[in-house]
């Protein structure tokens, strides 16, 4: 059974940082996709970014390009996303993702084919 777990979350200053992880099991993701979606209260799920495999290809949603920075550890089954520069805005729940499929196609939530629970960032101002 595929389980993927996200962990850094928390609260943070407004111009701060933090860094997620999530850890993939029950299967090895080395040719899928992998990424961060958000979900901000009484709002829609929302693409933060993707990479694939290889680490050679990336695709970011346009409120978090240039602050927000996503890296693989592969053979680790793992996925970080880098977030500075935070803002109150970027107060949400953050999703780790996985799919078949390009990180830009990836940006279409239709397209995840497995989900985190999710882990709670919270920017204060």
């Amino acid at each position: 059974q595929v389980h993927l777990g996200e962990t850094g979350g928390g609260l943070v200053q407004a111009g701060g940082s933090l860094r997620l992880s999530c850890v993939a099991s029950g299967r090895t993701f080395e040719s899928w996709t992998m990424g961060w979606f958000r979900q901000a209260p009484g709002k829609e799920r929302e693409f933060v970014g993707a990479m694939t495999a290889s680490g050679t290809s990336a695709f970011y949603g346009h409120s978090v390009k240039g602050r927000f920075a996503i890296s693989r550890d592969t053979p680790k089954n793992t996925v970080y996303l880098q977030m500075n520069s935070l803002t109150p805005e970027d107060t949400a729940t953050y999703y780790c993702a996985v799919a078949w499929s390009t990180p830009q196609r990836m940006s279409d939530p239709n397209q995840v084919n497995y989900w985190g629970q999710g882990t709670r960032v919270t920017v204060s101002s």
